[in-house]
């Protein structure tokens, strides 16, 4: 078995014909047969130094539960999975996999374990198989406040339940989920995924309390032992260039999250609906939230969509010479969104929003350069070709989320995930909801 990965190659599940995904938001990503899953898992050399340990935030064992998955025992592959990782079902389908970069495999021939479908597979038949049931704990007297429901907030709210914190999440919107529910498409995740998990976790006695817009101050953290804020960064990065007032310019949540409700049965008036139908899209954000805002747009019925981003293109091909390993490979990513159709530019600088009447109808911009800082720091940008005019009708900006700030707090509130970070990846606002748990715990313990 340790063998395998010297005749079996790596195997993707790949996504659906484009031609079928692009009318409809269903999960773009096919799954294999348990027969092709079991000889994937089988791939993984079980590393006398296992890598993927060290990469993976949550320090997922992948060779262990990858050899319980290769001999057939699901429920063994769930019980390691799960000792590291809440909620394999998110992870499964939109982490970038930090493992498989750093697995040797990769460094061998470029072909690593498929961990990121493995974890996918293997959460997906536990819930199927009924080994996933509820665990009440007993309960120790203290009572935790989480606010915001994001990954972080969930992450940190199901260990302190587990910890037998009595446990009240606080989320400002209608439901539970932050950006899973609200910034990322259904067509990479399923809301029924999160509900299904939401479920779970009220049968195990977290409460839920919606719309609840919480400010935490020194009276509210009086009402509870501890207090965890898990808010996120709300605030996107914007771009103040002549013409932003404009009809047509948003950023990228406000289309991916109307979408993502309008999905979930709310109605929103002809006048507060953003669409893309058949407009010229210009989105600017070389990043996932805006391959996500392309995938959206060609499924609202857009004209066209073009994608510019301020920074050079990234390396083609799987190895990034001027960042090598052990750091993440910033080489160009192509998603299932832009193999739905997209023009991609790179060095574009935005100079204005061009409008008549009030609505938007064109995008100056230039292409530049980018010098190195004889000071040292940030490189310098040099203005390259002459200015031109990108026709759009609906510009979505995404560039990114501002780190927020936060005033002092009282001893028992704790700042975790991208309120505490910035902005990153679901899998480290899963680890970091789990260390402030534990400080949490450690804190109420004295």
């Amino acid at each position: 078995m340790m063998k395998a990965f010297l005749e079996i190659h790596r195997q993707e599940a790949g996504y659906r014909p484009i031609h079928d995904r692009i009318h409809d938001f269903g999960e773009v990503e096919q799954t294999l047969s348990t027969r092709e899953r079991k000889m994937q898992a089988s791939r993984c050399m079980d590393c006398g130094v296992p890598f993927c340990h060290w990469a993976c935030p949550l320090g997922n064992k992948a060779p262990e539960w990858n050899e319980a998955l290769a001999k057939g025992d699901w429920e063994q592959a769930y019980a390691l999975l799960a000792s590291t990782n809440p909620f394999p079902e998110f992870t499964g389908r939109i982490c970038p996999a930090l493992c498989e970069k750093a697995c040797v495999l990769n460094h061998y021939n470029h072909e690593p374990t498929t961990n990121r479908e493995n974890e996918c597979s293997i959460i997906e038949a536990s819930f199927r198989e009924g080994y996933i049931q509820p665990r009440i704990p007993s309960r120790n007297g203290k009572s935790v406040a989480v606010i915001g429901s994001g990954p972080a907030g969930l992450s940190a709210a199901n260990y302190l339940n587990q910890m037998g914190y009595a446990v009240t999440v606080f989320e400002k919107n209608e439901s539970a989920g932050g950006l899973l529910r609200y910034g990322i498409p259904n067509f990479k995740l399923n809301k029924a995924i999160i509900d299904r998990r939401l479920r779970l976790m009220e049968q195990e006695g977290i409460v839920f309390s919606y719309n609840e817009d919480i400010q935490c101050d020194e009276l509210f953290a009086k009402q509870y032992d501890a207090v965890v804020i898990a808010t996120g960064t709300p605030t996107a990065r914007d771009l103040r260039v002549p013409g932003r007032e404009l009809k047509g310019v948003h950023f990228a949540l406000e289309i991916l999250s109307q979408q993502n409700r309008v999905l979930a049965g709310m109605e929103f008036s002809k006048d507060e609906r953003i669409t893309a139908k058949g407009k010229d899209v210009l989105v600017i954000g070389g990043g996932d939230t805006g391959s996500d805002c392309i995938g959206t747009a060609h499924r609202q019925g857009c004209k066209s969509v073009t994608q510019i981003e301020i920074m050079p293109k990234p390396v083609e091909g799987p190895e990034d010479p001027q960042n090598p390993w052990p750091n993440w490979p910033r080489t160009l990513k192509t998603t299932s969104s832009h193999e739905e159709g997209c023009t991609r530019r790179w060095n574009i600088n935005t100079l204005e929003f061009l409008g008549k009447d009030g609505k938007l109808t064109g995008v100056r911009v230039q292409e530049i350069d980018w010098k190195p800082n004889p000071d040292g720091g940030r490189p310098l940008m040099v203005e390259k070709g002459e200015p031109e005019v990108i026709k759009a009708e609906l510009v979505l900006l995404a560039m990114g989320f501002l780190k927020p700030e936060h005033p002092q707090y009282p001893d028992n509130v704790f700042v975790c995930g991208d309120a505490a970070n910035g902005a990153s990846l679901v899998v480290r606002a899963l680890a970091s909801g789990r260390q402030t748990a534990i400080k949490v715990n450690q804190y109420l313990a004295k």
